[in-house]
């Protein structure tokens, strides 16, 4: 199965609640970490609701 490397690229202050909590939710805490998620419907929908704030890439 194919992954995504999610990495936090814009800090979250002036965002939204539900886009705080999509960020926590993927497992983002500081500008510039990064995380790996298999990729699903389900994460490619929350990387599209905060595609403002993080970068994507397929592994």
């Amino acid at each position: 199965m194919a992954k995504l490397k999610i990495t936090l690229v814009r800090g979250l202050c002036n965002c939204r609640q539900d886009q705080i909590a999509t960020v926590k939710a993927l497992g983002l805490k500081k500008i510039g970490s990064s995380v790996e998620h298999n990729d699903t419907p389900q994460i490619r929908g929350m990387v599209k609701k905060v595609e403002h704030l993080v970068t994507c890439q397929e592994i």
